[in-house]
């Protein structure tokens, strides 16, 4: 299980924290947490989906902390801190944080529902960030073969993203999903 899903773990972390020693300990840590659950002997029927919930669940965490220890340091900076102020980021609220957590799980079963070669092309893409040309070395297709596997993998994240309801989402796809998708 860690050798298929290490480094895919490690660069959803990395794009999502900007640091890669830290996405390196988080990725290590979600593995050691569905290996107790395993040993424990939970029935895990996709080890991939746990991986990737346990991870945004050690994200939002980290954030939490984060939102608290800013707290309690302004507080103690100026000893006027309200009652109910929040310093942190509209996204760091819980409500927020859920519609998170149900927008990456609502992808990643995006994802996995993609045909297998489709879908080894996004990951290829967006989370080993390989070229077009190299995915199609890689793959043993043609990077024409690449481009397209891309465009229906994108308009299918795209049509997911926007089941969900977010505006902003639905205002840039249209913009986006009419043209190719970006070559590297």
């Amino acid at each position: 299980m860690f050798e298929r899903h290490y480094r895919e773990l490690h660069n959803f972390l990395t794009g999502r924290l900007k640091d890669r020693e830290l996405a390196a300990d988080l990725a290590q840590e979600c593995f050691l947490r569905v290996l107790a659950m395993k040993q424990g002997g939970e029935q895990i029927a996709d080890p991939r989906a746990l991986l990737y919930r346990v991870a945004n669940n050690l994200i939002i965490d980290r954030h939490r902390r984060a939102v608290t220890h800013n707290e309690v340091a302004l507080d103690d900076d100026d000893g006027a801190g309200q009652e109910g102020s929040s310093y942190a980021p509209s996204a760091w609220e819980p409500e927020a944080a859920a519609m998170s957590a149900q927008g990456v799980a609502a992808l990643l079963t995006t994802i996995d529902a993609l045909p297998i070669r489709c879908r080894e092309v996004f990951i290829l893409f967006k989370f080993d960030g390989l070229s077009y040309a190299e995915i199609g070395e890689r793959m043993g297709i043609s990077v024409r073969t690449v481009e397209m596997q891309l465009q229906i993998a994108m308009a299918a994240c795209w049509d997911c993203l926007e089941r969900l309801g977010d505006p902003q989402v639905s205002r840039r796809s249209r913009g986006r999903r009419s043209g190719k998708a970006p070559v590297r």
